[in-house]
């Protein structure tokens, strides 16, 4: 009888071993899935990416500061000559 049991519950631990190795697999392949259905729909939304988006935001910064420096210059001209021309105004 203690070799039947044992018997028993050596499958009943093969047969739990091989259940949760399907079920890590069966998550993984659904982890894929979705992953590449998340991807494929922010695709066809063209949302931009991480990355471009930090590329702009440098560049606009940068674009900021030389803004500001360049203002500064035009102002320290102005004063050297002695004139101050109205702000500029855009149609």
């Amino acid at each position: 009888m203690t070799q039947t049991t044992s018997r028993f519950f050596d499958e009943l631990a093969k047969l739990m071993t091989d259940a949760a190795g399907a079920a890590q697999g069966f998550r993984q392949d659904a982890e894929v899935f979705f992953r590449s259905q998340a991807e494929r729909v922010l695709r066809d939304l063209d949302v931009v990416q991480r990355e471009e988006f930090e590329a702009v935001k440098a560049m606009a910064t940068k674009a900021l500061e030389e803004n500001e420096r360049l203002a500064k210059r035009v102002e320290a001209l102005e004063a050297a000559a002695g004139t101050s021309a109205p702000p500029s105004q855009t149609p």
